[in-house]
């Protein structure tokens, strides 16, 4: 699909300048949707889902310290400081309950948090974390990308720097978890890592908000939600078995999960019209008082 219309922001808390890129609904307009990317991602990683959704208004914040939004200077960049920062961005967009929520991989973390303490029509969780990166199968991989991110913090710059933006970290990391056999998404896959990976603001809020990411699930707020509530996973997700996704459903009061076929943690990517049409089916249901 054509790309959408797309209005830019800028917005100023806490020492960061945050960049808004917001896409305004064709008619009908059908509600809108306030969006959190994930980790080492910006606003890009969603826009094939947001192609998808027409008929919404879809506002997607680049997360301090990543794509074109400066660091923060008086929040630390973890889930309570990123969840923080989008209340006071949604407050100054006017954004009300009527709004739906959304939040992709750690944004689904930094998405449930804000939903604790600002009110929303639905939540919606792509690829959720479900399941704490340290106690999960991957626990080695997680352990040693920690001591990756904290290492490249540490050492000089001139050496730190490259190593963090190494293409073939990001083609490692693309040839990992992408499931799709079809050489014209797996090439998408690529050049999108390529392009946006490298994107953050400094070696130190990338280290923050790694150790950040792999701290928490959303469990830690689902008991408190009672909104409406969409999960969207994939069946061969690495950081979220099917059975710690039907657990993390079931902490919730008021949740329904969609689980795809042959993708893991990519669904933005991979699978993003059947997730665009998970969500849009939810909201015309949630609009006919079926939720």
């Amino acid at each position: 699909m054509a790309p959408r219309q797309q209005l830019v922001t800028t917005h100023h808390f806490n020492g960061a300048e945050i960049r808004v890129y917001t896409h305004p609904a064709q008619q009908p307009s059908r509600g809108v949707i306030y969006a959190v990317h994930g980790f080492r991602g910006d606003h890009h990683g969603l826009a094939r889902i947001v192609s998808h959704l027409p008929h919404y208004t879809v506002v997607v914040p680049d997360l301090p310290g990543f794509g074109s939004s400066t660091s923060m200077l008086a929040l630390p960049h973890d889930v309570d400081g990123y969840a923080a920062v989008l209340n006071q961005l949604a407050e100054e967009l006017r954004l009300g309950p009527s709004v739906h929520l959304l939040g992709h991989s750690f944004g689904s973390i930094v998405a449930a948090k804000l939903a604790t303490v600002r009110s929303f029509a639905s939540l919606f969780l792509l690829n959720p974390i479900s399941e704490l990166a340290l106690e999960s199968d991957q626990a080695l991989l997680s352990k040693l990308a920690s001591s990756y991110y904290e290492a490249c913090a540490r050492i000089p710059a001139v050496i730190g720097e490259p190593l963090l933006r190494s293409r073939l970290f990001s083609d490692a990391m693309s040839l990992v978890m992408t499931k799709s056999r079809d050489p014209e998404i797996r090439a998408y896959v690529r050049e999108q890592h390529r392009a946006y990976f490298g994107g953050f603001h400094s070696r130190a809020t990338l280290a923050e908000s790694y150790r950040a990411s792999i701290s928490s699930t959303v469990g830690d707020y689902s008991p408190a939600l009672g909104l409406p509530t969409l999960m969207v996973a994939g069946r061969e997700d690495e950081l979220g078995t099917p059975q710690t996704q039907e657990t993390l459903r079931a902490s919730f009061a008021n949740a329904q999960l969609v689980m795809l076929e042959n993708v893991g943690h990519l669904i933005h990517y991979e699978k993003a019209l059947e997730t665009a049409k998970a969500i849009d089916r939810f909201l015309r249901q949630l609009a006919a008082g079926r939720h």
